[in-house]
């Protein structure tokens, strides 16, 4: 082949070859407009379905009957509640208010009780037991309000932010005839709830113990036994109770925190499955 081909089938190689890298650097820089705006939205649908997807549901739930889905969000946290979760003080949420037939008893393994001033909370906002014992406000938009304690778990259709309230405390906000009503609510710590009782679940002894936690003011957030010279946390279930599954600390001193980090500690009491015993202790009002 003649020189001057040569040299110009090289120049023409080097050409292609520098486009090429243009090209490469272009697309390193990040996909083109479209793509990035179709990963955006593909982004945000993925972000909105693992906020508002709720935990599984348990057996003893209340029932509601709408199936509206929600908007609601995720409260934001609160520097005064370290340990809260999505029930914190000073967050008012939005929802509507059903009710059911209920005593008090349900997801949270109360017994029941006269006081109808009690509802099952939304599987969002349950969050896993942690709102059983919690006092909430409920307000209308007609300004009426009512304060129940959190005793039940209300599965879907109940949407997030919903409250399934004891008809009595329905009767408080607004005609039963109307089925269900936009209402806020919120957190909140009341003057006079009497002390806190402790109970080993049935099939409690020894080598294993469930306890429970009942007539708390404030949520409870987390619960210590005593083994030997340290503390031991337990895992807290779905169904209200903290469980020591190889018995360790059964029988000894407890150790209960709520959502603002106060820490009561009870001396020992007898494994005494199915007992409610009650104690001299309770959570200082917030």
């Amino acid at each position: 082949m003649p020189r001057r081909a040569v040299i110009v089938s090289i120049v023409a190689s080097l050409a292609v070859a520098a486009t090429v890298v243009v090209l490469v650097a272009t697309r390193a820089d990040g996909p083109a407009p479209a793509e990035a705006a179709a990963r955006a939205t593909a982004a945000a649908v993925i972000g909105t379905a693992a906020t508002t997807a709720p935990p599984p549901t348990t057996a003893a739930a209340s029932s509601s009957a709408s199936a509206t889905p929600s908007t609601s969000a995720p409260a934001p946290t609160s520097a005064a509640a370290p340990l809260a979760g999505r029930i914190e003080p000073g967050v008012t949420r939005s929802g509507v208010a059903t009710f059911y037939d209920t005593d008090g008893t349900g997801a949270c393994g109360y017994d029941a009780s006269p006081d109808p001033l009690n509802a099952a909370m939304n599987v969002a906002d349950f969050e896993g037991s942690q709102a059983c014992g919690a006092y909430v406000e409920v307000r209308a938009a007609n300004g009426a309000s009512v304060t129940v304690r959190i005793t039940n778990l209300c599965p879907a259709p109940c949407r997030v932010g919903q409250l399934d309230l004891n008809p009595k405390a329905f009767d408080r906000l607004g005609a039963r005839n109307l089925g269900e009503i936009p209402v806020t609510w919120k957190l909140v710590s009341p003057p006079s709830v009497g002390k806190i009782s402790l109970r080993y679940k049935d099939g409690s002894s020894q080598y294993w113990c469930g306890i429970q936690v009942i007539g708390h003011r404030n949520p409870v957030a987390r619960l210590e036994v005593r083994v030997g010279s340290t503390w031991k946390r337990l895992q807290r279930t779905d169904y209200n109770y903290f469980l020591s599954e190889n018995g360790a600390g059964c029988g000894g001193a407890v150790a209960v925190t709520d959502i603002h980090g106060e820490r009561l500690v009870f001396d020992p009491l007898p494994v005494k499955a199915g007992v409610s015993q009650p104690t001299a202790r309770q959570f200082a009002q917030r």
